[in-house]
């Protein structure tokens, strides 16, 4: 079997940069030795974890444009309802434009930043990027595949004789589904497309992997009536977006951490019980962005924000069952360069500590 790759920070994006390739081995181990000293002269060093009377500044991140992707709107919200500035922070809130974020991450420019779930497991694998993901914001992954209705494709097993884009890397998660189904792969043709859903209304391809949030939306007005499946539906396992940042600060400055997700999950629930609201503000970081549309975006990824491990533990809760099993499937389809403990990639200590089962805890 060729090894494929995940995408990288697969969100919804509807034109998104490639994300950060490959860091050679070397460069991270250089990388790795400077955290501690970035991360204590950002944060004020060892010992310093307790609440202070001066605000703490940090800087977030999103990967991509400003829009309504839902771990981008929760800091959105913490901001502009003073769930950071009531958290004792001063949060620099910044967007990627080139995938630059896990690079400044890394480099310590940045303290917060948003990975899709198979993307942290991937960096921690190969090249061994101390990052840690420390909420989730999709209880399903957000990517699927999308046919035009009039195409004549409604289950899998019409996608043989068909030609399928993908974005950057063969997705494992098709390579699940058509398993799964008997489909026969050698009658798929597989091609690289990018980032522009047009390559299906215009016929390049048959069926088109996409950002479930978005493209089926983009598609749609453009005038085609859409079939989407989702990999979910056929038993593969799926994450969606996750907070990360880097190991050292989640063992060196905890109480920082902690306070960035409680302000940061108090901004999830507000726009879940206000997904107007949520929108207005959404259009204040992006007002070039068609409203319509973002209110799109908020509402699908909500639908899979929620179910299983946040019923018991609140909004952005993840378990060792969903990190193992998104492991084990991206290792069988040789989406995980090397082995690692999949157990480093995630931290579920800080989500512990602000809620009470399910209940967020504010003050």
């Amino acid at each position: 079997m060729s090894r494929v790759r995940t995408d990288g920070d697969a969100s919804s994006r509807s034109n998104p940069p490639p994300m950060l390739r490959t860091l050679a081995a070397s460069a991270a181990l250089v990388v790795a030795a400077a955290i501690a000293l970035s991360a204590a002269a950002c944060f004020g060093g060892e010992g310093d974890t307790g609440p202070t009377t001066e605000p703490r500044r940090v800087v977030f991140m999103a990967g991509f444009k400003p829009q309504a992707n839902l771990p981008f709107v929760a800091a959105y919200v913490a901001q502009e309802k003073g769930y950071f500035a009531e958290q004792g922070l001063t949060v620099d809130l910044r967007h990627a434009s080139t995938g630059e974020h896990l690079k400044l991450l890394l480099s310590g420019d940045v303290h917060f930043t948003t990975a899709a779930a198979a993307s942290v497991l991937k960096r921690r694998s190969d090249p061994g990027a101390p990052i840690v993901a420390i909420a989730l914001f999709g209880q399903k992954g957000n990517q699927g595949y999308m046919a035009l209705r009039d195409s004549g494709i409604t289950e899998l097993g019409d996608w043989e004789g068909r030609t399928l884009g993908y974005k950057i890397s063969v997705p494992p998660d098709y390579l699940a589904m058509i398993k799964a189904e008997g489909v026969d792969r050698s009658r798929i043709q597989e091609i690289r497309v990018g980032y522009d859903p047009r390559v299906l209304t215009e016929g390049q391809v048959d069926v088109l992997a996409i950002f479930k949030s978005n493209e089926p939306d983009t598609v749609e007005r453009l005038g085609f009536e859409v079939t989407v499946w989702d990999p979910a539906d056929y038993g593969v396992p799926t994450m969606g977006l996750t907070y990360i940042t880097l190991t050292e600060t989640a063992e060196s400055d905890p109480d920082v951490v902690t306070r960035f997700l409680r302000a940061t999950m108090k901004g999830f629930e507000f726009m879940k019980e206000n997904p107007d609201e949520a929108v207005d503000i959404v259009m204040k970081y992006a007002p070039e962005e068609d409203r319509e549309h973002q209110e799109f975006m908020l509402e699908a990824e909500m639908k899979d924000a929620e179910g299983g491990a946040t019923e018991k533990a609140g909004l952005g809760a993840m378990t060792d069952e969903q990190w193992k099993a998104l492991y084990d499937h991206l290792l069988e389809f040789e989406a995980i360069p090397e082995p690692f403990d999949y157990k480093d990639a995630y931290d579920t200590q800080f989500l512990d500590e602000i809620y009470d089962g399910a209940k967020l805890e504010w003050p």
